[in-house]
Protein backbone atom coordinates (compact mmCIF):
# COMPACT_ATOMS: atom_id res chain seq x y z
CA UNK A 1 0.00 0.00 0.00
CA UNK A 2 1.17 3.48 -1.30
CA UNK A 3 -0.08 6.72 0.09
CA UNK A 4 2.52 9.68 -1.20
CA UNK A 5 3.03 10.18 -4.39
CA UNK A 6 6.72 10.73 -3.74
CA UNK A 7 6.62 7.22 -2.49
CA UNK A 8 4.75 6.23 -5.62
CA UNK A 9 8.09 8.05 -8.16
CA UNK A 10 10.46 5.84 -5.77
CA UNK A 11 8.69 2.85 -7.21
CA UNK A 12 8.03 3.77 -10.43
CA UNK A 13 11.63 4.55 -11.49
CA UNK A 14 12.30 0.89 -10.22
CA UNK A 15 9.83 -0.10 -12.88
CA UNK A 16 10.93 1.55 -15.32
CA UNK A 17 14.89 0.37 -14.84
CA UNK A 18 13.36 -3.02 -15.11
CA UNK A 19 11.29 -2.61 -17.88
CA UNK A 20 8.34 -3.74 -16.20
CA UNK A 21 4.91 -2.27 -18.26
CA UNK A 22 2.32 -1.37 -15.86
CA UNK A 23 -1.51 -1.37 -16.02
CA UNK A 24 -3.90 1.13 -13.39
CA UNK A 25 -7.38 0.59 -12.22
CA UNK A 26 -8.68 3.64 -10.96
CA UNK A 27 -11.57 3.38 -8.65
CA UNK A 28 -13.39 4.92 -5.64
CA UNK A 29 -13.44 1.63 -3.85
CA UNK A 30 -15.94 -0.45 -2.34
CA UNK A 31 -14.47 -2.80 -4.72
CA UNK A 32 -17.33 -5.62 -5.81
CA UNK A 33 -16.76 -8.42 -9.00
CA UNK A 34 -16.91 -5.20 -11.78
CA UNK A 35 -13.61 -4.08 -9.92
CA UNK A 36 -11.92 -7.45 -10.16
CA UNK A 37 -12.90 -8.05 -14.09
CA UNK A 38 -10.99 -5.05 -14.77
CA UNK A 39 -8.21 -6.04 -12.58
CA UNK A 40 -8.22 -9.10 -14.23
CA UNK A 41 -8.06 -7.35 -17.70
CA UNK A 42 -5.17 -5.28 -16.30
CA UNK A 43 -2.99 -8.46 -15.64
CA UNK A 44 -3.79 -9.39 -18.82
CA UNK A 45 -2.40 -6.06 -20.60
CA UNK A 46 0.55 -6.37 -18.95
CA UNK A 47 1.51 -9.99 -18.19
CA UNK A 48 2.82 -11.77 -15.14
CA UNK A 49 5.66 -9.68 -15.53
CA UNK A 50 4.09 -6.35 -15.68
CA UNK A 51 2.66 -4.23 -12.42
CA UNK A 52 -0.72 -4.00 -11.37
CA UNK A 53 -1.85 -0.71 -10.15
CA UNK A 54 -5.19 0.13 -8.04
CA UNK A 55 -6.18 3.30 -7.37
CA UNK A 56 -8.84 4.00 -4.24
CA UNK A 57 -9.70 7.46 -3.65
CA UNK A 58 -13.14 8.89 -3.44
CA UNK A 59 -12.80 11.95 -5.12
CA UNK A 60 -14.52 14.64 -3.65
CA UNK A 61 -15.00 17.14 -6.72
CA UNK A 62 -16.94 15.18 -9.28
CA UNK A 63 -19.90 14.48 -6.68
CA UNK A 64 -22.31 16.76 -7.55
CA UNK A 65 -24.46 16.15 -4.22
CA UNK A 66 -22.83 16.10 -0.92
CA UNK A 67 -25.44 13.28 0.58
CA UNK A 68 -23.65 11.01 -2.46
CA UNK A 69 -20.18 11.62 -1.40
CA UNK A 70 -21.03 11.35 2.58
CA UNK A 71 -22.99 7.87 1.71
CA UNK A 72 -20.22 6.29 -0.38
CA UNK A 73 -18.78 3.41 1.00
CA UNK A 74 -14.82 2.86 2.50
CA UNK A 75 -14.52 -0.47 3.47
CA UNK A 76 -10.82 -0.55 3.04
CA UNK A 77 -10.06 -3.64 4.74
CA UNK A 78 -12.31 -5.50 2.64
CA UNK A 79 -10.61 -3.68 -0.31
CA UNK A 80 -7.13 -4.36 0.48
CA UNK A 81 -8.40 -8.29 0.81
CA UNK A 82 -9.50 -8.45 -2.66
CA UNK A 83 -6.40 -6.40 -4.25
CA UNK A 84 -4.10 -9.06 -2.72
CA UNK A 85 -6.65 -11.91 -3.51
CA UNK A 86 -6.20 -11.00 -6.97
CA UNK A 87 -2.29 -10.04 -7.00
CA UNK A 88 -2.15 -6.43 -7.34
CA UNK A 89 1.47 -5.22 -6.53
CA UNK A 90 0.10 -1.82 -5.71
CA UNK A 91 -2.55 -0.23 -4.16
CA UNK A 92 -2.70 3.47 -3.89
CA UNK A 93 -4.11 4.65 -1.21
CA UNK A 94 -3.74 8.58 -0.84
CA UNK A 95 -5.51 11.15 1.17
CA UNK A 96 -7.26 14.05 -0.24
CA UNK A 97 -4.43 16.46 0.58
CA UNK A 98 -1.88 14.50 -1.10
CA UNK A 99 -4.03 15.01 -4.73
CA UNK A 100 -5.31 18.35 -4.18
CA UNK A 101 -4.05 21.75 -2.94
CA UNK A 102 -5.78 24.15 -0.85
CA UNK A 103 -6.00 26.66 -2.93
CA UNK A 104 -6.07 24.75 -6.48
CA UNK A 105 -7.43 26.45 -9.64
CA UNK A 106 -7.15 23.79 -12.51
CA UNK A 107 -9.96 21.59 -13.90
CA UNK A 108 -9.70 19.25 -16.79
CA UNK A 109 -12.69 20.45 -18.80
CA UNK A 110 -14.52 18.62 -22.05
CA UNK A 111 -17.01 21.04 -23.90
CA UNK A 112 -18.88 18.66 -26.49
CA UNK A 113 -19.37 14.61 -25.10
CA UNK A 114 -20.15 16.08 -21.99
CA UNK A 115 -23.39 17.84 -22.74
CA UNK A 116 -25.58 15.08 -22.24
CA UNK A 117 -27.04 12.16 -20.40
CA UNK A 118 -24.70 12.83 -16.67
CA UNK A 119 -23.05 15.51 -17.80
CA UNK A 120 -26.36 17.65 -18.36
CA UNK A 121 -27.53 16.45 -14.61
CA UNK A 122 -24.60 16.30 -12.86
CA UNK A 123 -22.90 19.71 -13.16
CA UNK A 124 -19.04 20.07 -13.21
CA UNK A 125 -19.33 15.75 -12.37
CA UNK A 126 -17.09 15.01 -14.97
CA UNK A 127 -14.24 17.97 -14.76
CA UNK A 128 -13.97 15.90 -11.61
CA UNK A 129 -13.67 12.78 -12.95
CA UNK A 130 -11.03 14.40 -15.82
CA UNK A 131 -8.77 16.25 -13.73
CA UNK A 132 -8.25 13.00 -11.06
CA UNK A 133 -7.76 10.46 -13.85
CA UNK A 134 -5.52 13.13 -15.53
CA UNK A 135 -3.56 13.42 -12.18
CA UNK A 136 -3.03 9.36 -12.03
CA UNK A 137 -1.84 9.17 -15.25
CA UNK A 138 0.51 11.71 -14.39
CA UNK A 139 1.48 10.14 -11.08
CA UNK A 140 2.22 6.64 -12.55
CA UNK A 141 2.53 7.05 -15.99
CA UNK A 142 1.24 3.51 -16.82
CA UNK A 143 0.97 1.75 -20.44
CA UNK A 144 -2.60 0.79 -20.25
CA UNK A 145 -5.49 1.69 -17.83
CA UNK A 146 -8.72 -0.11 -17.80
CA UNK A 147 -12.37 1.14 -17.36
CA UNK A 148 -15.78 -0.39 -17.19
CA UNK A 149 -18.03 0.17 -19.96
CA UNK A 150 -20.98 0.33 -17.90
CA UNK A 151 -19.83 4.10 -17.42
CA UNK A 152 -19.60 4.29 -21.38
CA UNK A 153 -19.90 8.50 -21.41
CA UNK A 154 -17.26 8.57 -18.46
CA UNK A 155 -14.90 6.38 -20.85
CA UNK A 156 -15.93 8.31 -23.89
CA UNK A 157 -14.32 11.46 -22.47
CA UNK A 158 -11.30 9.82 -20.94
CA UNK A 159 -10.68 8.33 -24.24
CA UNK A 160 -11.14 11.98 -26.03
CA UNK A 161 -8.83 13.80 -23.00
CA UNK A 162 -6.04 10.66 -23.87
CA UNK A 163 -6.13 11.80 -27.46
CA UNK A 164 -6.68 15.57 -27.36
CA UNK A 165 -3.65 15.78 -24.97
CA UNK A 166 -1.65 13.37 -26.58
CA UNK A 167 -1.35 11.48 -23.29
CA UNK A 168 0.98 8.22 -23.65
CA UNK A 169 -1.61 5.77 -22.32
CA UNK A 170 -3.62 2.89 -23.80
CA UNK A 171 -7.46 2.98 -22.09
CA UNK A 172 -8.90 -0.18 -22.54
CA UNK A 173 -12.73 -0.95 -21.80
CA UNK A 174 -13.96 -4.02 -20.35
CA UNK A 175 -17.85 -5.22 -21.06
CA UNK A 176 -20.21 -4.49 -17.90
CA UNK A 177 -20.67 -7.04 -15.62
CA UNK A 178 -23.84 -7.81 -13.90
CA UNK A 179 -26.05 -9.87 -11.87
CA UNK A 180 -28.08 -12.73 -12.68
CA UNK A 181 -30.95 -10.74 -12.99
CA UNK A 182 -29.55 -7.98 -15.54
CA UNK A 183 -28.30 -5.58 -12.64
CA UNK A 184 -25.37 -3.71 -13.48
CA UNK A 185 -22.94 -4.37 -10.44
CA UNK A 186 -22.56 -0.93 -8.95
CA UNK A 187 -21.02 0.23 -5.33
CA UNK A 188 -24.21 1.99 -5.04
CA UNK A 189 -26.32 -1.23 -5.36
CA UNK A 190 -25.47 -2.42 -1.58
CA UNK A 191 -27.55 0.52 -0.26
CA UNK A 192 -30.34 -0.36 -2.24
CA UNK A 193 -32.90 -2.18 0.68
CA UNK A 194 -34.34 -5.36 -0.24
CA UNK A 195 -37.43 -4.17 -2.04
CA UNK A 196 -35.54 -1.87 -4.09
CA UNK A 197 -32.69 -4.73 -5.28
CA UNK A 198 -35.54 -6.91 -6.28
CA UNK A 199 -37.43 -4.48 -8.60
CA UNK A 200 -34.09 -2.53 -9.98
CA UNK A 201 -33.88 -4.87 -12.74
CA UNK A 202 -36.52 -3.15 -13.97
CA UNK A 203 -33.73 -0.59 -15.66
CA UNK A 204 -32.25 -3.16 -17.44
CA UNK A 205 -35.67 -4.88 -19.20
CA UNK A 206 -36.59 -1.44 -20.01
CA UNK A 207 -33.82 -1.07 -21.65
CA UNK A 208 -33.80 -4.51 -23.70
CA UNK A 209 -37.38 -3.79 -24.18
CA UNK A 210 -37.02 -0.72 -25.94
CA UNK A 211 -33.80 -2.20 -28.17
CA UNK A 212 -35.81 -5.24 -29.74
CA UNK A 213 -37.38 -2.40 -31.73
CA UNK A 214 -34.74 -2.33 -34.03
CA UNK A 215 -35.68 -5.60 -35.10
CA UNK A 216 -38.12 -4.04 -36.98
CA UNK A 217 -36.20 -1.30 -38.66
CA UNK A 218 -37.53 1.44 -36.48
CA UNK A 219 -35.91 4.63 -36.74
CA UNK A 220 -37.97 7.22 -35.03
CA UNK A 221 -35.82 8.34 -31.78
CA UNK A 222 -39.23 9.13 -29.79
CA UNK A 223 -40.48 5.34 -29.95
CA UNK A 224 -37.76 4.09 -28.67
CA UNK A 225 -37.81 6.59 -25.79
CA UNK A 226 -41.61 5.99 -25.20
CA UNK A 227 -41.06 2.45 -25.00
CA UNK A 228 -37.47 2.53 -22.49
CA UNK A 229 -39.55 5.24 -20.30
CA UNK A 230 -43.56 3.13 -20.11
CA UNK A 231 -40.88 -0.07 -18.86
CA UNK A 232 -39.46 1.97 -16.69
CA UNK A 233 -42.60 3.34 -14.86
CA UNK A 234 -44.82 0.38 -15.32
CA UNK A 235 -45.81 -0.12 -11.79
CA UNK A 236 -42.72 1.48 -10.18
CA UNK A 237 -42.32 1.68 -6.73
CA UNK A 238 -43.21 5.45 -4.71
CA UNK A 239 -39.48 6.17 -4.86
CA UNK A 240 -38.14 5.39 -8.27
CA UNK A 241 -37.62 8.03 -10.54
CA UNK A 242 -36.24 8.91 -14.06
CA UNK A 243 -33.14 11.40 -13.84
CA UNK A 244 -32.62 11.08 -17.79
CA UNK A 245 -33.34 9.08 -20.85
CA UNK A 246 -31.88 10.18 -23.82
CA UNK A 247 -30.71 7.74 -27.31
CA UNK A 248 -27.29 9.63 -28.05
CA UNK A 249 -24.96 8.76 -31.42
CA UNK A 250 -22.83 5.92 -30.45
CA UNK A 251 -19.47 7.59 -31.05
CA UNK A 252 -20.62 11.72 -30.69
CA UNK A 253 -23.01 11.25 -27.85
CA UNK A 254 -25.42 13.95 -29.33
CA UNK A 255 -29.12 13.27 -29.41
CA UNK A 256 -30.05 11.80 -32.96
CA UNK A 257 -33.36 12.66 -35.30
CA UNK A 258 -33.38 9.22 -36.40
CA UNK A 259 -31.46 5.80 -35.95
CA UNK A 260 -29.61 4.88 -38.78
CA UNK A 261 -26.26 4.56 -37.36
CA UNK A 262 -24.79 3.02 -34.04
CA UNK A 263 -26.49 4.83 -31.34
CA UNK A 264 -26.92 4.13 -27.58
CA UNK A 265 -30.36 4.47 -24.95
CA UNK A 266 -29.08 5.41 -21.84
CA UNK A 267 -31.01 6.51 -18.28
CA UNK A 268 -29.97 7.62 -14.84
CA UNK A 269 -32.64 6.26 -12.27
CA UNK A 270 -33.08 7.07 -9.03
CA UNK A 271 -34.67 4.71 -6.02
CA UNK A 272 -34.70 7.55 -3.34
CA UNK A 273 -31.41 9.24 -3.68
CA UNK A 274 -29.49 6.06 -4.88
CA UNK A 275 -28.81 6.30 -8.29
CA UNK A 276 -27.94 3.71 -10.82
CA UNK A 277 -26.74 4.06 -14.56
CA UNK A 278 -27.53 1.91 -17.07
CA UNK A 279 -27.09 1.74 -21.41
CA UNK A 280 -27.66 -0.53 -24.09
CA UNK A 281 -25.97 -0.30 -27.36
CA UNK A 282 -28.94 -0.18 -30.51
CA UNK A 283 -26.85 -1.11 -33.50
CA UNK A 284 -27.85 -0.82 -37.29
Amino acid sequence: MITRIPDVNSVRASLQEFSRPLALVPTMGALHEGHLALIREARKQVGSKGTVVVSIFVNPIQFDRASDLSSYLQPLEEDLARCEAEGVEIAFIPDKSELYHDDRSILVTESLLTKHLCGATRPSHFDGVLTIVLKLFNIFQPEVAIFGNKDFQQLAIIRRMVRDLNVPVKITGHPTVRQNDGLALSSRNSRLSPEQRQDAPRIRRALKAARDLNGNGEQKPEVYLEAARKHLLSDAPEDFSIDYLQLVDAETLQPVPKVNRPAVLATACFYGDIRLIDHIKIRM
